[in-house]
Formats: structure tokens, sequence, C-alpha cells
């Protein structure tokens, strides 16, 4: 029986991504929000999906339904709203009823978690979150190729994915709402690491600003070397010569992992694993939002040979 899917943030970047794994999986969109109105991509999905611009409204409606009949009421909430606000819509959505799929990251800080377990054990409903390199064939590949290594590896991990001036105007260039890089462009990247490598064992920050970061992290199971950037002009000279806006890279022991494709249907994905009781929940997301509150907070360790190749040009 399809379920009865409702959406916070549906204005959004990554909003579409969640709609189309909605419609993939069968299921049905009856209620969205944004502040902002510009979501005619919703007659894409449906004409009877019930919209509103303040959440106080939306609450309202999820709440009616929830004492309605069980055909129309909400049984996941998708949230696609600005980081700073996750834990906030996990909580309405946990009072309503219903479950919750919740874009990266699931929290800013590590400490907020305690609260939003408190709240399953006592909705009884669970939070899930989006950590879509963890279904990608090639990862899960390599993932499987290093279960039986002793080594330890030796991995470098660089992201550069170009914003304009806008970047730092809105939310997302605020590190209280978003996190800073190192948490709104790289912690699915930190997840992919510690899924693959191990707990952290240590780390060190070696340049850190408004637009990129790196530095060093020690995991288990590997040295790791890292450079985070939304900056263009940190693209490599090929991908400007192909005018790619992006640039996306991991080597380990010096063989590059190729998994520049099948990005497309990744949270179609998430969704069917979620939908069949394989979500990532709470415990899944809390190694990488530490790591990354880590890196935030930490002072800025003096330049060594470690320093990512690109900060040397």
């Amino acid at each position: 029986m399809p379920k009865n899917f409702a959406i916070i943030g549906v204005g959004g970047y990554i909003a579409p991504r969640h709609l189309q794994a909605i419609q993939d999986t069968g299921n049905r969109l009856l209620a969205a929000v944004d502040p902002k109105d510009s979501v005619g991509i919703l007659d894409k999905y449906s004409y009877d999906v019930k919209f509103f611009t303040e959440i106080e409204r939306f609450d309202r409606h999820l709440e009616k339904l929830r004492r309605g009949a069980e055909s129309e009421r909400i049984h996941f909430v998708s949230i696609c709203s600005p980081n700073y606000l996750h834990d906030a819509h996990c909580r309405l959505a946990l009072r309503v009823g219903a479950d919750v799929i919740c874009e990266k990251p699931l929290v800013i800080n590590p400490w907020n978690f305690d609260a939003l377990e408190e709240l399953e054990n006592e909705t009884s409903h669970r939070i899930y979150t989006v950590l879509q390199l963890r279904v990608h064939p090639e990862l899960i590949k390599l993932k499987e190729s290093l279960q039986n290594a002793n080594t330890k590896h030796e991995v470098q991990l660089t992201y550069i994915t170009s914003r304009g001036p806008w970047y730092q105007v809105s939310w997302k260039g605020q590190n209280d709402k978003s996190g800073g890089v190192a948490t709104n462009i790289g912690v699915h990247f930190f997840d992919l690491l510690l899924w693959l490598f191990g707990s952290m064992q240590g780390i060190k920050v070696y340049y850190s600003d408004d637009n990129r970061m790196s530095g060093f992290i020690e995991l288990e199971r590997a040295n790791v070397k890292w450079f985070l950037s939304v900056d263009k002009n940190d693209l490599p000279e090929s991908s400007k010569a192909s005018n790619k806006t992006t640039f996306r890279s991991i080597t380990v022991d010096g063989k590059e992992i190729e998994f520049s494709e099948g990005f497309t249907d990744l949270h179609t994905k998430v969704y069917q694993e979620t939908l069949a009781g394989r979500g990532f929940g709470i415990s899944d997301a809390r190694p990488s939002i530490e790591l990354t509150y880590k890196i935030r907070t930490a002072k800025i360790s003096q330049k060594d040979s470690l320093v990512h190749p690109l900060l040397k040009k």
C-alpha cells in the first residue's frame, strides 16, 4: 500500500530529488511547505498537493490528517529545509505521528542527536537520513574489496563544487546555519570515509576560510588528506577546459576511485532502502557529524607536507 508523504522545504535545491524518489517508489505526496512560493515543480508530480508558505499552517494541516482517516494521514515527512532547521522539523514530524527522511546533515551539532533519540523512543517513530554514497554501486564494490585488507591505506579526497556570490549571502554561507564548508558540502564524503575505513583516530586542519578547507584525518585503516572548496578557481585545468563546474576525486594508495557517474537515482535507492526497513538512522549519521564538528572547531595546525597539493598553487 502506498505511503503518504509531506515535504518541508519543497522550494529548495535538493527537493526535486526527494519528489522524484517519492514518485519512483510509488508513494503519494499530500502536503508541502516552503516560505518561498516558487514551487510550480509540484505540478510535475501531482495537482493535489496542499501547499503552505507558513510552517504553522502546515503543522496544523498534518495534525488534522493525523486525527482523520488512516488512509489520509502522513506516514513520512521528507525534510529539505536549511541545515539549522533540520532537528526542529524532525521534532515536528515525530509529533504528528510520522517517520522522517531528512537531508544531510541530519543536525549540525552532535549533542542535538540526544533529544531526537529521546523523541524517537517516546513516539515510536524513526528518523532516517540521506547517506546516498553508501548506496552507490561502485562504492559498495570498493567497500567489499577493502574488507579483508589489513594494511593502513593512504587516501586523498578532493571535492570542488563551484558556487557563485549568492552562496555566501544565503544561509549556506553562514557557519551557524550551514555548519560551514566541512559540514555543508563535505559531510557525505566524511561519512563515506568513516564507512570505508573505520572510526576517527585524530584530525588536523591546515587551512580554513569561507570557501575552502584542507586537513588530515587518521582513521582506523587509512590516513586521509582532504581538500574541499566552493571556489571555481580551485578547479583543475582539465575541468575548466571541459566546462565542468564540479570535480570530485578519491584516491586509495594512489589509485583513482571512479564514481563520477551513477548519481542520478541515489535518492530513490535511499528511499527504497528506508521503506524496506534498511534506512540510515541516527546511529549511522552520528560519526560524521561528530567529525565535522571537530573539524569546524579545530585550531589551525602549522602547514606541513600533508597540506593538499591544490593549496600549493
